[in-house]
């Protein structure tokens, strides 16, 4: 009887000792958000066609979209800058192939025990934050007409950071 007493009080003072479990819910490093609009209506979201984005420098190669006007891109935790290579019409005759290289600078903030840590970023100022680049192409045949940066911090996936117009 004294042994079932002692493992009772040994089960429940272990049990007391425990906290409730933390759940992590969308406390994670924030992705970079692009929107993409129509050129001759800035106003209008514009769905891409075979975009296919790849790391530049990197195994990375998020796929290929199609009909989406916003992409998520995740930005290098260990570095200050991160290059992709956006090409439009990927799967066409005459693929399209533009450059962004996004600089930023970085901070981890504790989330909880639970998250740990996640890391948010802020862009450098215009135009050192994004540049567009095109592989010895001319300018007026980028793809890409024009990059609006909304939003320098990058904390949520909840906004559209960038604003890419085509």
């Amino acid at each position: 009887m004294k042994k079932i007493v002692a493992l009772l009080l040994i089960v429940l003072f272990s049990l007391s000792g425990c906290e409730k479990d933390d759940i992590c819910t969308d406390e994670t490093t924030p992705r970079l958000i692009l929107e993409f609009y129509d050129i001759s209506n800035p106003a209008n979201l514009k769905n891409v066609v075979n975009l296919k984005i790849k790391g530049v420098g990197q195994t990375l190669d998020l796929g290929t979209f199609t009909s989406v006007s916003k992409v998520e891109l995740p930005l290098k935790i260990d570095e200050l800058t991160t290059k992709y290579s956006l090409i439009l019409n990927s799967t066409g005759l005459i693929p399209n192939e533009d450059f962004l290289q996004f600089n930023y600078t970085s901070q981890n903030i504790f989330v909880s025990r639970a998250c740990g840590y996640k890391t948010i970023f802020e862009l450098n100022a215009f135009p050192n934050g994004v540049i567009k680049t095109d592989g010895g192409i001319p300018p007026e045949d980028f793809w890409i007409k024009d990059i609006n940066i909304l939003t320098t911090s990058i904390t949520t996936e909840n906004e559209t950071h960038i604003k890419i117009l085509f």
